[in-house]
């Protein structure tokens, strides 16, 4: 039987793989067409703006970090999907195009309406999803200061 995150199995026996094998894990067949469905629209995306590595780093330790938000939740809480790496990977596409085109003030406003957006539906693991769009916004902040160093050592020359 799979059960995703198990929060207690995680903090009283250290189940810590469940924090990763619970992003394939989904509550349903629509939970698991909408992660899919979002996964190839900004998966394809970023991984043709900065490739098919950092696509997936980006969206493995978005998840991982939702999932040990989730863990905030308490002991009893059961957590499934791959929201948190969903979420990330468009936190760090938004922030790494705001930071590379200066615009960063107004990529909070964007961030926080991706998180109010998501987190609204019944049984949405709010931490998890803000655990992802954190990590994934600093990762996409990362990442743009070395796209924006590349591009003003280019036209410096």
């Amino acid at each position: 039987m799979l059960v995703g995150q198990f929060n207690l199995l995680v903090l009283r026996y250290g189940w810590f793989w469940q924090l990763f094998t619970s992003i394939f894990v989904h509550a349903n067949l629509l939970h698991l067409a909408l992660n899919m469905f979002f996964l190839l629209a900004i998966g394809r995306r970023m991984e043709t703006m900065v490739g098919g590595r950092f696509m997936l780093v980006t969206f493995f330790v978005s998840g991982l970090t939702g999932n040990l938000f989730s863990l905030l939740s308490g002991p009893m809480v059961v957590s499934v999907g791959a929201s948190g790496g969903v979420l990330g990977l468009y936190a760090a596409a938004i922030v790494m195009n705001k930071t590379v085109s200066r615009a960063s003030g107004s990529a909070l406003s964007s961030l926080l309406i991706l998180f109010l957006f998501n987190s609204i539906f019944p049984g949405a693991d709010i931490l998890a999803h803000l655990g992802g769009i954190l990590a994934g916004a600093l990762i996409g902040f990362i990442l743009g200061l070395r796209i924006k160093r590349r591009y003003d050592a280019v036209s410096y020359t």
